[in-house]
């Protein structure tokens, strides 16, 4: 008679354990994909939070930002090996399933995580946020991750470069494909150059000071920082490089609205525009998109050097009131409206400088907004294109014969960039004041590979900075 093995008794059921580092990290990731949050405004307020808790550490603190930047800038390259491990098309596999995935192939892809540290804080990540069912689930997956490193998981899922170059990138350096097509077109040049730049729109940017003129220096928040917590910009006259971990508020320049952080990039356009050469006077200067508030910030700054009047004028009320804290106290004369710089209140040619900052896809900032790559189609940018051209001749029409408009835009691609400005020149789209090109670079001194000109195109991998897009136009009639 065959007898039954005994049961094995069955295993008590244990709570998993709460991570505090990895939930926020996936609220974060959450937020994102849910809400099409910015992280960058969702997770400091989450990090100011969790600080409250006496156990949340400084590098604590740290792991979360590597987390939610590291899985969002890689996020194409790890849907593409996560794709490889499951036996259904991710668009089946539950959005959260796929972060704590993400969050999990980061871990063991992208930092010196341990394997075992990486998989268990991961499962135990989905029991709490999933239940147990789905951790099974993620369990398999992140084992069968865990077989191989990147390099060996990219070789297996990229396509060869020769069969299709810009695929190959895409998975590889984690852009979606058009956005690699329009890089590319943009920045011209062969393989190298192009693998250049996205590798440095997957690296974490420097954290940047600027200091406003007449009531900072460069020297002071170098002093103020310590020489080794910070080193002075590369081309800006006003900046300040933070090292890794520097936090801006700790500065009482930074918090009594001296100084601000701001990219080296947009402190160029605002300091060519101001000292582009002019005929006559040079009293009124006018920033049509001024919010959130930095550049025109160093512009009034700039301006009170000299005595000159900044209008501010912003579309959305509440970003104008940004831009007000962003103002206030400086020396000089300044006001700050809202209003729509496409349809102005201001008279025709009431101004002598013109700054108009359009809103564009974004793909200038993809270090600092990675989710950004992600979010934008190639069909978004037909929907900027009557805005920036409406804006960009509204601009030449504020200014007066003579004076000059900065044409300025955190992006790279040539339909936001030089394919506007020719096309208002032209007159194409309705009627524009007569205008022709300054020359800019010369207004960059010091700043390399700044291309053929008259506009200027800085790059994250060349410059170090955003990719800012500057265009300087003279009116003429």
């Amino acid at each position: 008679m065959n007898q039954q093995a005994p049961r094995r008794p069955a295993k008590p059921y244990r709570r998993p354990k709460k991570d505090p580092v990895r939930l926020l990290a996936f609220e974060v990731l959450r937020a994102v994909d849910e809400r099409d949050a910015y992280a960058n405004l969702v997770l400091p307020p989450l990090l100011k939070k969790a600080r409250e808790n006496p156990g949340f550490e400084t590098r604590d603190a740290a792991l979360a930002t590597e987390l939610v930047y590291g899985t969002l800038r890689r996020q194409g390259t790890y849907d593409a090996i996560i794709s490889a491990c499951v036996d259904r098309p991710l668009r089946e596999v539950d959005p959260p399933v796929l972060d704590v995935l993400a969050l999990g192939a980061h871990q063991l892809l992208g930092t010196r995580i341990p394997t075992h540290a990486a998989v268990s804080a991961s499962v135990e990540l989905a029991r709490v946020v999933l239940g147990d069912g789905r951790a099974k689930f993620v369990n398999a997956v992140l084992r069968k991750i865990a077989q191989d490193d990147l390099e060996t998981w990219v070789a297996r899922v990229a396509p060869p470069y020769d069969e299709d170059a810009e695929d190959h990138l895409a998975v590889v350096h984690s852009h979606p494909r058009w956005v690699v097509s329009a890089l590319w077109d943009a920045l011209g040049g062969g393989r190298a150059g192009i693998e250049d730049l996205l590798e440095a729109d997957n690296e974490r940017p420097e954290v940047t000071l600027v200091a406003r003129p007449g009531r900072s220096t460069a020297d002071e928040l170098l002093a103020a920082a310590g020489e080794d917590s910070a080193l002075p910009g590369r081309w800006s006259p006003y900046a300040v490089r933070l090292a890794e971990g520097g936090e801006p508020g700790a500065l009482d320049a930074v918090r009594d609205g001296r100084a601000g952080v701001q990219d080296e990039g947009s402190q160029l356009v605002a300091i060519a525009l101001a000292r582009a050469p002019l005929d006559g006077p040079d009293a009124r200067w006018l920033d049509a998109c001024a919010g959130p508030g930095g550049k025109a910030a160093l512009l009034a700054a700039l301006a009170a050097g000299s005595g000159a009047h900044v209008l501010a004028a912003e579309k959305q009320h509440h970003r104008a009131r940004l831009v007000e804290r962003a103002l206030a106290g400086n020396p000089g004369p300044y006001q700050v409206i809202t209003a729509d710089g496409t349809r102005p209140p201001w008279a025709p040619g009431s101004f002598d400088r013109v700054l108009v900052d359009v809103p564009c896809s974004g793909l200038g900032a993809l270090r600092r907004r990675p989710e950004a790559r992600w979010r934008r189609r190639a069909e978004d940018l037909e929907g900027f294109a009557p805005l920036q051209r409406g804006l960009l001749r509204e601009a030449l029409g504020a200014v007066r014969v003579g004076g000059v408009v900065g044409y300025a835009t955190c992006s790279p691609h040539l339909a936001e960039t030089r394919a506007v400005v020719e096309d208002v020149l032209k007159g194409r789209g309705g009627p524009a004041a007569g205008a022709e090109w300054i020359d800019a670079r010369p207004l960059m001194p010091g700043v390399p590979a700044l291309g053929e000109g008259p506009d200027v195109q800085l790059w994250p991998h060349l410059h170090g900075t955003d990719a800012m897009y500057l265009a300087l136009l003279r009116r003429t009639v």
